[in-house]
């Protein structure tokens, strides 16, 4: 039988000769030989219970578990519980994996909230989606990713009240192009300035093309109040106009 000393034994299983020797101190592995000066020489037998060891301790059990589950006489055991927990850890390492990929992911689209967040506050799972398509190839965008919870909840808020008043505009009869539907433009400029983008008048008018460019955007807007979508588009380029020539 072939027999190793303790430096190699260490090189091998990548541990160190001072662990070695404290496993054989507190007898977790004591070698089956010594050569006639008294030093350690670990056979092919020692080498197997070092390897159960030190699968087990990257499992992290204590050194006292592990000499309790080698005192097993069954080796397929060994082989079936390690192979169980090591599917397990592989199972846990995994979730956490993708718990960080999708966090990963949402703070490349701009967006530093979990799913549920997404859910409770904006009524969808996918609001970092629609945020990454709105953005489309601008690069000025403010870093939105540091935005928390509490700043989302402000945001929406704050554009809650800007749809209210356009809404409120129009069923008061106020034209597109008059002073209250011209002042909820700036307003709704000023929120997308303050929290997403650099907006000036030209850029705002872009954005209300957004709003009448998709007939399904525009059937989600009207259902806001009747014709909400061309009234909010030319209340913006009504306003634009009023920028310009201030």
């Amino acid at each position: 039988m072939a027999e190793h000393p303790v430096g190699r034994v260490a090189a091998m299983s990548g541990t160190s000769v001072r662990t070695l020797h404290h496993y054989d101190r507190i007898g977790l592995l004591t070698p089956h030989a010594r050569t006639a000066a008294g030093h350690r020489r670990y056979t092919d037998t020692d080498l197997a219970r070092l390897r159960r060891i030190l699968y087990y301790r990257a499992l992290d059990f204590p050194l006292d578990e592990i000499a309790a589950l080698l005192d097993d006489p069954d080796p397929d055991a060994h082989l079936r519980r390690q192979h169980r927990l090591l599917r397990q850890r592989r199972a846990r390492i995994a979730a956490l994996l993708t718990e960080l990929e999708r966090e990963i992911e949402a703070r490349g689209r701009g967006v530093a909230l979990s799913a549920a967040e997404q859910l409770e506050i904006f009524g969808t799972e996918r609001f970092a989606d629609l945020v990454a398509a709105a953005r489309g190839a601008g690069d000025d965008w403010r870093a939105i990713s540091v935005y928390g919870s509490a700043d989302w909840r402000e945001i929406k808020a704050e554009a809650e009240r800007l749809i209210a008043e356009f809404a409120e505009a129009i069923a008061a009869g106020e034209p597109a192009t008059g002073d209250r539907a011209t002042a909820a433009a700036e307003a709704h400029r000023r929120h997308l300035e303050r929290w997403f983008h650099d907006c000036d008048p030209e850029r705002h008018v872009t954005v209300a093309e957004q709003y009448v460019a998709d007939p399904r955007a525009i059937a989600e807007w009207d259902a806001v109040a009747p014709g909400y979508a061309r009234y909010v588009h030319d209340a913006i380029v009504a306003n634009a106009r009023r920028q310009s020539t201030s």
